[in-house]
């Protein structure tokens, strides 16, 4: 190769070297655009302000001070059914039940809600195949009159049970119904306001409460057994449940974790009362001067049964003719021993005749 073409070539990389130079300065110097975002001023709607749902509201709910809201709405669309607000007093609304399912959002009309007092008030706030079942409570089994219509609440069950044996009775309280709502406190359906703008605390003798037709059997046998006391359960979910509710198959795990159906299944959980199962406390687990067994009847008692330290065991018996059993007479002048040989039992003088 000629020097002509050497020199050539030189000059090239070298112009070649000085415009990458220049370029890479040009772009290393130009600040980069920054992307402003674009503020939207909120729409200015021209019309009334209008009372809507805060949130989703099935058919049955009772409404209270947090279900509802007042948001302005377009003159155009406002209807003379939606409640207005310089015509309306949210407190004369609480308590009043929702006759027809109403999103979150939705305007609140006047003949989607059913005020105390109304015919057909109670049948309304019922769900779907559920009853309205009235009991008596007293201060003390009304957790002190802090249960109001729209709370859950739990059944306890407490009785005595005498056994037919000489022994004290055995007493014994258990958990027969869960999760129930309360639909009214006596004849009150909504929670009375007092002027300090808190909710009045009033004992009540009677109490309302929503149930499945089998629920509703139970608690009217329940009414005759012993004394149902209410049991407050936490706003918060209990986990615990949801688990024994999917193990039983009462409430089922939708398939693909669609939010929208683990939601539903939530609510569903939430609002269904259940039975069975029931947990329990004997007297014997608060004081050891309590008994854990029903008392059993005595030997002469003639009911077949001796009782000892709280538990039964079967009286003497013999084995008569033809291999029928008979029970055993013994008349004893002196103290006996009873021996227990398998499922046989023999009484033995000790001291004085037979």
């Amino acid at each position: 190769m000629d020097s002509r073409k050497i020199m050539l070539l030189v000059g090239a990389l070298v112009v070649a070297a000085i415009t990458a130079f220049f370029a890479r300065t040009l772009i290393a110097g130009s600040a980069t655009p920054q992307a402003g975002a674009v503020v939207m001023a909120p729409p200015v709607i021209d019309g009334p302000e209008v009372l809507v749902a805060t949130r989703a509201l099935p058919v049955g709910t009772i409404l209270d001070p947090t279900a509802l809201k007042f948001q302005p709405w377009p003159k155009e669309l406002v209807d003379g059914a939606y409640f207005l607000k310089e015509k309306t007093d949210l407190k004369s609304l609480q308590g009043t039940v929702v006759r027809n399912a109403i999103t979150a959002g939705q305007p609140m009309t006047q003949g989607a809600l059913v005020k105390p007092g109304d015919r057909g008030f109670l049948a309304a706030a019922l769900g779907p195949g559920m009853r309205a079942v009235t009991f008596p409570v007293s201060a003390q089994t009304s957790v002190a009159g802090f249960v109001f219509p729209g709370d859950r609440i739990d059944l306890v069950l407490t009785q005595s049970v005498a056994g037919g044996g000489d022994g004290p009775p055995l007493r014994v309280s258990e958990t027969i119904m869960r999760n129930v709502r309360v639909l009214a406190t006596d004849q009150r359906t909504d929670n009375t306001v007092g002027e300090d703008g808190k909710t009045q605390v009033r004992t009540f003798s009677t109490v309302t409460v929503e149930a499945t037709p089998k629920i509703a059997e139970q608690i009217a046998v329940a009414q005759t057994v012993g004394a149902i006391s209410l049991s407050l359960r936490s706003i918060a979910d209990n986990a615990s449940e949801l688990e024994d509710a999917i193990a039983s198959g009462a409430v089922k795990v939708p398939a693909g974790g669609d939010p929208r159906a683990e939601k539903a299944m939530l609510v569903q959980l939430a609002s269904q009362p259940s039975s069975g199962s029931p947990s329990f406390a004997t007297g014997a687990d608060v004081s050891r001067f309590q008994r854990r067994t029903i008392p059993g009847k005595g030997a002469n008692g003639g009911g077949g049964f001796v009782s000892g330290g709280g538990m039964s065991a079967p009286a003497p018996m013999m084995m008569g003719g033809g291999g029928q059993s008979a029970p055993s007479v013994v008349v004893a002048t002196g103290p006996v021993v009873r021996v227990a040989r398998g499922n046989s039992v023999t009484v033995v003088p000790v001291g004085g005749k037979n």
